[in-house]
């Protein structure tokens, strides 16, 4: 049987803008990082930065013991492992494509080649979904500038939009070596160190926007006993409005996992679609405090100054590193059409 073609893949061109269509949505992704910072971190360094491909490929043997991992073909360093992000969400990408008949676009706070790219409407002219990976260090202080969050505030404004804000984990922020080792054996992630604080440009995007919601530890989910498979979200489908849970039950079954926690003065701003049951077998300071769950999907619906939604969710979700299920799928697509 002949393996089918992939595409053609261009790199490194200017990015030229969808046509507006009715009812078809365009979709686009924005990594909040700055590649040249994280791929060239020191790797002797412990804390604070991503796994090279090397070391992916040793945890996770023999899951990448596969020619196109190869030296020959493939980044063996950080810069792999970034690669390596790019690459899982390809599969969403294609089933974003196929809802909406619009390919989507994938856009680098400082990419590859340098060149650097605040949210502006170069971004926001031809979208009306925009997903922002937080997935940049807090070393690398990435902040929102206030020209990108006018820019935001502006695009909100407009009926249909919808930013969906994805601030991801942060492990070990306590100096205590005894937290920072329990919460290492709560996730039980070998790739992640004692201490990975990710998502300023996030943070301080929720700042600028007033999104009541901080991104705290690396929660494992649960699983349910005998299995690999994680046990559904506890959800609130009364609230759910754009039909984001419409046919799904769970997420990823990714081992760290923020917990979105409202700040003070949420109230009804913020409605909590799903709930994430955690691994209570491992032990970890937010269940030891008395929490048995993590808030894993949150929906902020337009109010009196903005027409637009915003959802929020880990970007692990849209990744296909920790394997897609139908459900998974079926949240893809409600997002894609939302």
């Amino acid at each position: 049987m002949t393996t089918p073609l992939l595409p053609a893949r261009t790199y490194n061109q200017n990015h030229v803008a969808r046509k507006y269509t009715p009812g078809k949505r365009r979709l686009s992704i924005y990594w909040t990082w700055s590649y040249p910072w994280e791929a060239q971190r020191d790797t002797a360094a412990m804390e604070n930065r991503f796994s090279t491909m090397t070391e992916v490929r040793r945890v996770a043997w023999p899951g990448f013991e596969r020619p196109e991992y190869e030296a020959a073909q493939f980044l063996q360093g950080i810069a792999g492992t970034l690669e390596l992000f790019h690459r899982s969400t390809l599969d969403f990408q294609k089933l974003s494509q196929e809802a909406t008949g619009n390919a989507v676009a994938v856009f680098q706070r400082i990419d590859q080649a340098g060149f650097k790219l605040p949210i502006d409407e170069r971004i926001l002219a031809d979208c009306e979904t925009l997903l922002v990976f937080g997935l940049d260090h807090l070393l690398a202080e990435e902040e929102a500038m206030p020209q990108e969050i006018d820019a935001i505030k502006k695009w909100l404004t407009r009926e249909g939009t919808c930013l969906m804000c994805a601030p991801h984990h942060d492990v070990g922020f306590s100096r205590s070596r005894e937290q920072q080792q329990m919460e290492y054996r709560h996730h039980g992630d070998a790739l992640v160190p004692r201490q990975q604080r990710f998502s300023q440009y996030t943070r301080s995007l929720m700042k600028g926007l007033k999104i009541p919601v901080w991104n705290e530890w690396g929660l494992h989910p649960a699983v349910e006993k005998g299995t690999k498979n994680i046990v559904p979200m506890t959800t609130f489908r009364d609230l759910d409005k754009k039909g984001l849970l419409k046919k799904v039950t769970t997420l990823s079954l990714h081992p760290h996992l923020p917990h979105y926690a409202l700040t003070k003065g949420a109230g009804k701003d913020v409605h909590i679609l799903g709930r994430q049951p955690i691994d209570m077998e491992r032990p970890h300071p937010f269940t030891e405090a008395g929490n048995k769950e993590f808030n894993c999907l949150l929906w902020l619906p337009p109010n009196s100054q903005r027409a637009g939604d915003i959802v929020m969710t880990d970007s692990t979700h849209f990744t296909t590193l920790f394997g897609v299920s139908e459900s998974i799928a079926n949240f893809w697509r409600n997002l894609a059409t939302m």
